[in-house]
């Protein structure tokens, strides 16, 4: 398979790996049909952790994938991804790298192009995605000691690349402050078909008139997902959690009855579960708020946190409405104050048509174009 432009040059996708449902996994989706038939390089493949969309797409995994503890969990295989990164190489005349950490790294023959998330969380944010300081773990500790040398092989990754694009102003802003380099903003399409098949979930059947506070997360620590659980106790209000993540059990094991956390769901579950949401709820430190977007394509509005991706997403008043930390009093006040709020359905639809996956195409297709000819 191959993917080539009018000018006859041949595309290729990179990403960092391919073992879990989550944004980024939908934006190298939007990839595959901004470029049909160009092979995914990626390090790990697990094909029953991730969108069956990509059963028919060209993935290419690296040699690290035969090591199965490592690719049924990613984040086990730490020490491994920068020599792994280093050894992987794509062959074509513009690589589209989609990338938070490693994709950045594989070396390429051609031009290229990085579509970057953030730099990585891990290594310049570590006390915030580990959810407390890092020395007070031993997973934080091994990544301490692990940093000094990874941040090096990073810097060194970002400058080999002939552009870089951001999924948001203050992922651009990352960029800058991190590598010294320019970024453009070129906003993710958000891939939620309001009028696409539904299909009931089993455990909320008996929920579905009621409009309940949703949350949609990978249930890690920055992620904020407690303080919602939080927020909610001792109320009347229901709030469904459909995610997954090292955080679940806790999460399970300490909420109230009218909590109810969903995992594993299909494409049509998820339109079901936003369709029968009165209000998202998003406390966490984002680079993109993609989840209101989603919920807008259904009318419903979302409360975020006032920062990061969501400044992007969230037209406040309009489409949502922000807190200022991620605080279970804060966030009370601010569900109260959303459910009394006048919000316009027609409003929110019309701002999720802005970041549609045309758009997206368009935007990338151009990028790819103004790369010119590899010298």
């Amino acid at each position: 398979m191959t993917h080539r432009r009018p000018d006859g040059r041949t595309v290729a996708i990179a990403h960092d790996y391919l073992t879990q449902r989550g944004g980024a996994e939908r934006v190298v989706l939007a990839m595959t049909r901004a470029f049909p038939g160009a092979p995914v390089h990626t390090l790990l493949h697990e094909p029953g952790s991730i969108y069956p969309e990509f059963a028919g797409q060209d993935v290419r995994p690296s040699p690290l994938n035969r090591v199965g503890p490592v690719r049924r969990d990613h984040r086990a295989g730490l020490p491994l991804y920068a020599p792994a990164a280093s050894a992987t190489r794509v062959e074509a005349d513009v690589t589209v790298v989609s990338s938070s950490g490693w994709a950045h790294g594989f070396r390429h023959t051609g031009r290229s192009v990085v579509y970057c998330y953030s730099p990585a969380r891990w290594l310049y944010q570590t006390d915030t995605y580990l959810g407390g300081p890092a020395r007070r773990s031993p997973k934080g500790v091994a990544l301490l000691a692990l940093r000094p040398a990874l941040r090096r092989w990073d810097a060194a990754a970002a400058r080999r690349h002939d552009r870089y694009l951001a999924i948001s102003r203050v992922v651009r802003d990352r960029i800058r402050d991190t590598y010294g380099l320019d970024a453009a903003v070129v906003p993710a399409p958000h891939a939620m078909d309001a009028g696409a098949e539904r299909e009931p979930v089993p455990e909320l059947a008996d929920w579905a008139g009621e409009r309940y506070l949703l949350v949609v997360s990978r249930l890690l620590p920055y992620k904020n997902v407690g303080a919602v659980v939080e927020a909610v106790r001792g109320t009347s209000e229901r709030l469904v959690v459909v995610g997954d993540g090292p955080l679940r059990r806790a999460l399970v094991a300490g909420a109230p009855d009218t909590v109810r956390l969903v995992s594993g769901l299909t494409d049509a579950q998820v339109r079901w579960v936003y369709a029968h949401a009165g209000l998202l709820v998003a406390p966490s430190v984002e680079d993109y708020g993609l989840s209101p977007l989603e919920a807008a394509a259904f009318g419903v509005p979302a409360l975020t946190l006032g920062a990061g991706g969501y400044l992007d997403t969230v037209v406040e008043g309009t489409t949502g409405l922000h807190v200022r930390a991620p605080e279970p009093a804060l966030l009370r006040d601010g569900i109260a104050r959303a459910r009394a709020h006048p919000f316009d359905a027609g409003a929110l639809r019309a701002h999720a048509e802005t970041f549609t996956e045309p758009r997206f195409h368009e935007r990338l297709r151009a990028e790819v174009d103004a790369l010119g000819a590899a010298s």
